[in-house]
């Protein structure tokens, strides 16, 4: 019974209040990118632009980000949920509403959005609900917030067009992927930061469909 109450209490999202009350200040946080020494708070250079995503625990998910060519720099923290200025002990049980997601500024001259997304939908499995592979928990669902109605437009495209992917490859699932604007960004700890530049050797349960975007 006890399992069974700690699954349920980590996969269902709490109300605002049953939500942890969290705190007023930020937690103390890393200034600048591991990898490449840009500052994680920006002021970042015009022309940049921002997004947010979630695949799971986001070591893995922000590795495959700072990556990829035209993204300018790369953050891990928690969005989407109700608790202000979490902790990460805090979010992983369940009582926060949030989800672990990447912070992504790219250069839209040599990265496209679309790309993003590419990246995004076949390196995870958007279908599995309120976890991702063994890591279970709303902290770890699928995700995509956005600043502006013509990012949400197109993760929605997106989402609709490896949907018809999936369907074609026989997949017989549905995407679950949080589609939304994106709310308050908390940075999560210093040592979450870049992690796995950190400690190469370092968990990552990245795991994708095997089925690729259509065009």
């Amino acid at each position: 019974m006890f399992l069974t109450d700690l699954f349920n209490r980590k996969t269902a999202m709490p109300t605002a209040e049953t939500a942890l009350p969290g705190r007023a200040d930020p937690i103390p946080t890393a200034e600048h990118h591991f990898v490449n020494g840009r500052a994680l708070k920006g002021p970042f250079p015009e022309g940049l632009k921002t997004i947010y995503l979630g695949l799971g625990c986001f070591w893995g998910a922000e590795r495959l980000f700072w990556q990829l060519p035209g993204v300018y720099v790369t953050a891990v923290g928690y969005s989407g949920g109700l608790t202000p200025n979490p902790t990460y002990q805090e979010t992983t049980t369940g009582l926060t509403g949030h989800a672990e997601v990447v912070m992504v500024v790219y250069d839209p001259a040599e990265v496209s959005l679309e790309t993003l997304f590419k990246v995004f939908f076949e390196e995870h499995d958007p279908t599995q609900g309120m976890r991702q592979g063994n890591d279970v928990g709303s902290t770890y669902r699928s995700a995509i917030y956005t600043l502006d109605d013509a990012d949400l437009d197109a993760a929605r495209a997106a989402a609709s067009g490896y949907q018809k992917a999936l369907d074609a490859a026989g997949f017989g699932a549905k995407i679950t992927t949080e589609i939304a604007p994106v709310g308050p960004f908390y940075y999560a700890e210093t040592y979450h930061q870049q992690y796995l530049a950190k400690n190469p050797g370092g968990y990552c349960g990245l795991k994708g469909t095997g089925v690729a975007c259509i065009g």
